[in-house]
């Protein structure tokens, strides 16, 4: 597949969220609804007709992951409150990029950087935690698969130094950004510009990792 193709299935990514964002905030639902699964949906064919750089079992799960979270963006853009079927969808997607990311990886790799991540997350969660209510088990179980994604993405940037790794670990720390400022919009207080934030960290960590299959 010519290098062109991604690049500007990538650039229609960017130029998709640009639009969902701008719909976002002038109430324009029904751009909301066409451009939000788009730019994720763009990223699954990157994804999907990359020559894979990493083996089939890695493509597969990447491809997996991003369809998960076509499938939360999808329910967390529509009317009514489907927040625990969304995070339920990014879970599974988070499992099939751990998958991706221990591919070919021991599973003791790194130990030492699971600490900080743990650390990081509970002082996280105990800020959270007030404003949970009856998403407590849900948000830690989510939170804590989230988290060992990134271990496994920077253990695999540990053990298999590689531009592909590299845009592996680099999108899993922007997820784990996008959902740190989402989780302190909704469960904390306002952030400032929160939707342009969360977007924005978000579609890059995917176009990452989309990225990453076909990068050595």
């Amino acid at each position: 597949m010519p290098s062109a193709f991604p690049a500007a299935l990538t650039v229609a990514a960017a130029a998709s969220v640009v639009f969902h964002l701008r719909a976002e905030r002038h109430g324009t639902r029904w751009q909301v609804y066409l451009f939000k699964p788009t730019t994720t949906a763009l990223l699954v064919v990157v994804a999907a007709l990359a020559n894979s750089a990493h083996g089939a079992r890695y493509q597969q799960a990447v491809v997996l992951g991003l369809a998960c979270s076509l499938v939360g963006d999808a329910l967390l853009m529509l009317p009514g409150d489907r927040f625990v079927p969304g995070l339920a969808s990014f879970l599974v997607a988070h499992l099939a990029y751990l998958v991706a990311f221990s591919t070919g990886v021991p599973l003791d790799t790194a130990p030492g950087l699971a600490f900080p991540l743990a650390v990081a997350g509970f002082l996280l969660l105990r800020l959270l935690w007030p404003g949970l209510g009856r998403l407590r088990v849900p948000v830690v179980l989510y939170a804590a698969t989230i988290l060992l994604m990134l271990w496994r993405a920077w253990a695999r940037r540990w053990t298999l130094p590689s531009p592909g790794a590299t845009l592996a670990a680099a999108g899993a720390t922007l997820f784990v950004l996008s959902d740190a400022i989402l989780a302190l919009n909704r469960f904390r207080r306002p952030v400032p510009s929160a939707q342009t934030l969360i977007m924005g960290t978000y579609v890059a960590a995917q176009a990452l990792i989309a990225w990453s299959v076909g990068i050595p």
